[in-house]
């Protein structure tokens, strides 16, 4: 294991020690899959460069700190290929913001890691490298998208990881793994530098094990960027001092349309005990509904694939990416290379966002689903008029065995059933783990907030890391 950052930080000349034994643990763990790439020579620059800081005086806030970033997010000079035959030997020219501003904090980037591929799954099976394993159980799946993000921080090798959420991908893997993930408000962290799936639904988050890792992240990635045009002009959590305690009762709501057929009764009865746990401590729990989260998977699925079939237009073998060899007229170009550039997973998502974009269907779904989004988004404000958080499962399974949901769309598509509508709302969500079912698998419970108000939901979600660690001790 690793030494902690605090460790580290009150020792900082074993910062470069830390970063070798993180690169040796990356290498023993390897079957596991969560790595695509692994940045040697770089950590070992960024590892002496962190101890000298702590040695001339400066106090890096995320000095020590070991990282790992999902490959679909930009760092200068290494290869990004969103797990892409089409971007397998591409590598970027700049570094995302987030990652920017992390590592000007002192945290050191060892590697990036595995996902579904161009983050469009919910398994991290869709993927050339093979799919990501549950170290927890290797025959079982990661989450998706970012599977290798949650495999790297549950197994030890990092402190935390860098994860994208469109519809639940990084509070899913948080789930199946047993760590804490953080999909922020929409625009709170610039996307600039991580590839686009969905532009109005994707969010840079991370993963850790605690909640209060999570606010020390959040503290230094947060904050408005000239370069993304969407984040939001609210300035970053006040970090000093770390995450505050919760010093007042809140008011839970929770929805009766996260507790219906579908749910396993290990994942029910897991959440529901976490809840009594929480009223114990003299939190209200409220019972509400958000009539439409019926309608969040087709919505979702609709806006998404129509976004993404925008978005990886780009890629046709012209400018930049795999190219077929054997493309000779410009209409081969595009037909082979996308045809074979692409999985079957990013085909199937393009095609069907083509077709809900096409002149004959463009009002009968993706206007509809843009008018349902947005009653989706007014179900929570509703809510939030009477609770100040909702309580919910992440998932309503624990991790499924390798290839079970592969070769069934609409069943996978079901795992993100609860995780969409904070993406359609753009609204902050945390899951944190708080059990396990009978066959030993982490249990998430998601807590969601109006916009902005992710120090709360990170308060809540230490005051269940506590309840937990009392249980267990």
């Amino acid at each position: 294991m690793l030494p902690s950052p605090e460790y580290l930080q009150s020792h900082p000349n074993q910062i470069p020690e830390a970063v070798e034994r993180a690169l040796s643990l990356a290498h023993e763990k390897e079957s596991l899959r969560a790595f695509v790439t692994i940045m040697r020579e770089r950590a070992r620059r960024a590892a002496l460069n962190v101890r000298d800081a702590f040695r001339s005086g400066q106090s890096p806030p995320l000095g020590g700190w070991i990282l790992a970033v999902k490959d679909n997010i930009a760092i200068e000079g290494v290869r990004l290929t969103c797990a892409s035959r089409m971007l397998e030997n591409f590598e970027s020219r700049f570094s995302a913001t987030a990652v920017q501003r992390l590592e000007e904090a002192g945290a050191i980037v060892i590697g990036k890691t595995n996902l579904d591929e161009f983050g469009m799954g919910s398994s991290s099976e869709n993927t050339i490298f093979g799919a990501v394993r549950n170290p927890l159980d290797t025959e079982r799946v990661a989450g998706g998208s970012s599977g290798g993000s949650a495999v790297a921080v549950a197994s030890g090798v990092v402190h935390a990881a860098l994860g994208s959420d469109t519809g639940g991908s990084v509070r899913l893997p948080a789930s199946f793994c047993g760590v804490a993930g953080l999909k922020p408000t929409y625009g709170r962290v610039s996307r600039y530098g991580l590839v686009a799936y969905g532009s109005s639904l994707d969010q840079i988050g991370a993963l850790t094990i605690s909640c209060e890792g999570l606010f020390n992240l959040l503290c230094v990635m947060a904050g408005v960027d000239a370069r993304d045009s969407s984040s939001a002009h609210v300035p970053p959590p006040e970090c000093n001092g770390g995450l505050p305690p919760l010093n007042r009762s809140l008011r839970m709501g929770v929805p009766s349309e996260y507790f219906v057929e579908g749910i396993s009764s290990d994942v029910r009865n897991t959440v529901e005990s976490a809840i009594h746990s929480l009223k114990d401590r003299g939190h209200a729990v409220r019972a509400i509904s958000l009539p439409h989260t019926r309608y969040a998977i087709p919505v979702y699925y609709i806006l998404a694939t129509a976004e993404a079939s925008s978005n990886l237009a780009r890629y046709d073998g012209a400018r930049y990416g795999w190219r077929h060899e054997k493309a000779e007229e410009l209409a081969e170009v595009y037909e082979l290379t996308r045809g074979e550039g692409f999985g079957p997973e990013v085909r199937r998502r393009i095609m069907m966002g083509t077709f809900v974009l096409s002149a004959g269907y463009f009002d009968a779904y993706y206007r509809k689903a843009q008018q349902v989004r947005r009653r989706i988004l007014e179900d929570f404000q509703r809510a939030f008029d009477e609770v100040d958080v909702i309580v919910t499962p992440t998932s309503p399974t624990t991790s499924f065995r390798i290839g079970e949901k592969l070769d069934d769309p609409l069943a996978m598509y079901l795992s993100d059933v609860y995780t969409v509508p904070a993406n359609l709302a753009g609204i902050p969500a945390i899951s944190v783990p708080v059990g396990k079912d009978a066959s030993g698998l982490p249990i998430g419970l998601q807590i969601m907030g109006p916009h902005f108000s992710e120090t709360l939901l990170l308060q809540l979600g230490k005051e269940v890391e506590k309840i937990q660690a009392e249980a267990a001790s």
